[in-house]
């Protein structure tokens, strides 16, 4: 794939306050990426630099092979599609959608009559009737790829909140950006409303073949979309990688933590392919450690079984357990501590247990200073 966006050394300072520390990140081209972690990580403001809405501190954006910073924002291939939408309450769908359309029409006629005037530009300028028709074919074409083919004459306050954030992306899309901005797009839908649109937005990036950058806290919504997850923490980047590579690979406790429900355990790496916690020497799959490395070691709920007492590592008993639906949520306290269960399996409260995982279900990362 080829490099869309090259970010280098980006830094951003509020006040005083540094909100980007130097981050660095490649984005290429039909990527689905999201920016994912907490309020105030940064993700925001990296957003709004690539759109023009901010200016960086000091770096760098690379943007197809032009400096992105020395490029007004009107003129970027980019679109952006906010948090509240942003649409024209007294427009119709079709006025909100082709508002974009128009005035970037106007301002190229501006410029392309000025060029006219001066010699410099001898193609013939399209009347406004010939304006019109284009406008109204990506308008329509746009409202088709969105569901909302037959809305075009609705009022934006007659559309249900799903309903307008399909508006607010057409209206972004019209314009043909080679790069969608989407910032915490999805925050005002309700649950099951903004499942529904997880698969919409995915769908209409491979239909139009473009570049989407995603901002959000929720770590489902990145797991669902993405091609690339960017985990964000306190201005800095801590992991890149596909959703699958973040969720069983976590490069270090914070990941760990904020992508999935994990038993994050202080541990000792003893030598390559063997831990240890509580007591307890296991088989792992890591290495490259120094021996006898203090470490973090990683087990995911669902990677653990419960066995009849006698039969895994450490013996417990279970403490409490919540019907989740697709799976019972299980807690069982240990002589050391309590682990956390994902399973299909139902076990009664006071229940004598062991537990068992495979060597594959133990990551172990470098412990992480906080």
């Amino acid at each position: 794939m080829k490099k869309l966006i090259e970010i280098k050394d980006l830094t951003k300072e509020f006040n005083g306050n540094i909100v980007l520390k130097g981050i660095s990140l490649d984005i290429f081209e039909n990527e689905f990426v999201t920016l994912l972690g907490p309020s105030g990580c940064g993700k925001t403001t990296t957003l709004r630099i690539i759109g023009g809405f901010e200016d960086p501190t000091s770096g760098s954006v690379i943007f197809d092979g032009q400096n992105l910073l020395e490029i007004p924002a009107y003129k970027r291939l980019t679109n952006t599609v906010f948090q509240h939408y942003a649409l024209f309450p007294h427009m119709t769908v079709y006025e909100n959608v082709a508002y974009g359309l128009r005035i970037r029409n106007s301002i190229s006629y501006k410029e392309r009559f000025k060029n006219f005037l001066k010699g410099k530009n001898k193609v013939e300028l399209k009347s406004n009737k010939t304006i019109e028709k284009e406008i109204s074919e990506k308008v329509l074409r746009m409202l088709k790829l969105v569901n909302l083919e037959g809305y075009e004459n609705r009022s934006i306050d007659k559309l249900s909140g799903g309903q307008q954030q399909r508006v607010a992306i057409a209206r972004a899309l019209v314009n043909e950006p080679k790069v969608l901005l989407l910032d915490e797009s999805l925050g005002a839908l309700d649950l099951k409303l903004r499942q529904e649109m997880e698969y919409e937005l995915k769908k209409i990036q491979r239909e139009l073949g473009i570049t989407f950058i995603f901002v959000t806290h929720d770590q489902e919504e990145a797991l669902t979309m993405s091609d690339k997850v960017v985990v964000m923490n306190n201005g800095e980047i801590q992991q890149v990688g596909t959703p699958i590579d973040v969720y069983n690979e976590p490069a270090n406790r914070f990941v760990a933590n904020f992508i999935g429900k994990s038993n994050i355990i202080d541990g000792i790496m003893r030598e390559d392919l063997i831990c240890e916690f509580d007591g307890v020497r296991l088989d792992c799959v890591d290495k490259g450690f120094k021996k006898d490395e203090e470490v973090d070691i990683v087990i995911r709920p669902e990677d653990i079984d419960i066995m009849p007492k006698g039969q895994g590592f450490f013996e417990g008993k279970v403490i409490s357990e919540i019907f989740k639906g697709v799976h019972y949520e299980i807690r069982v306290k240990t002589n050391s501590r309590e682990f956390l269960i994902h399973t299909t399996d139902f076990h009664q409260v006071g229940e004598d247990v062991s537990l068992f995982w495979t060597p594959d279900d133990i990551h172990v990362m470098e412990k992480m200073e906080w």
